[in-house]
């Protein structure tokens, strides 16, 4: 996706330790149009698969998963970090520690918005350590829906988290492949939607 490479060159920094910061325009502040796009290519990557909800970690993957919902007019649901008191009694909870936080979060679905008869996309910001797409993995096993597909909006392949879903039967597509980010940030165009 050219919008997306051509974005990370511009405004991407590399923060040292695998850290790529895109919060001007993903994850603190978001530009409508990018994520507008992001969301249509994700639409035409993964509507063959007839997904009826889209699944994401609470905060950064919001903004991208809302954006391939709309296009594909499907719910989203997002995978809280703090149980709110109005939630289902016995929700869903996996853990999955998080490389910017540091430490260990839960994340926790109502049993109310994760079904059995659910086809389940998983659409988040970043495929690095893909700790935390395991953790949503499981949240969806759990609930007894069936996976379709996962959805990264950038996947930062030298980090090798693609290898821990080597077990993971369906089709997982990145946006924007991050090669390295040594002395510049190397981003590999992206394949078309197939």
């Amino acid at each position: 996706m050219e919008i997306l490479r051509q974005r990370i060159l511009k405004d991407g920094k590399h923060l040292g330790k695998g850290i790529l910061k895109v919060d001007s325009f993903m994850n603190h502040q978001i530009d409508p149009i990018l994520m507008q796009a992001v969301g249509d290519e994700f639409a035409e990557r993964f509507r063959q698969f007839n997904p009826t909800r889209i699944l994401t970690a609470e905060t950064s993957g919001i903004a991208p998963a809302l954006a391939a919902a709309m296009s594909l007019r499907v719910p989203l649901v997002f995978a809280r970090k703090h149980k709110p008191v109005t939630m289902a009694a016995e929700p869903y909870v996996e853990s999955a520690p998080s490389h910017t936080k540091g430490g260990v979060v839960d994340l926790i679905v109502s049993s109310e918005y994760l079904q059995s008869s659910d086809r389940v996309l998983i659409v988040d910001d970043f495929l690095a350590s893909a700790k935390t797409l395991v953790a949503l993995v499981n949240l969806v096993k759990a609930s007894g829906a069936t996976l379709v597909g996962i959805g990264a909006v950038i996947e930062k392949e030298f980090q090798g988290g693609r290898a821990l879903l080597k077990d993971v039967t369906v089709p997982i597509e990145s946006l924007a492949i991050i090669e390295s980010m040594d002395d510049t940030i190397v981003v590999k165009p992206s394949k078309a939607a197939v």
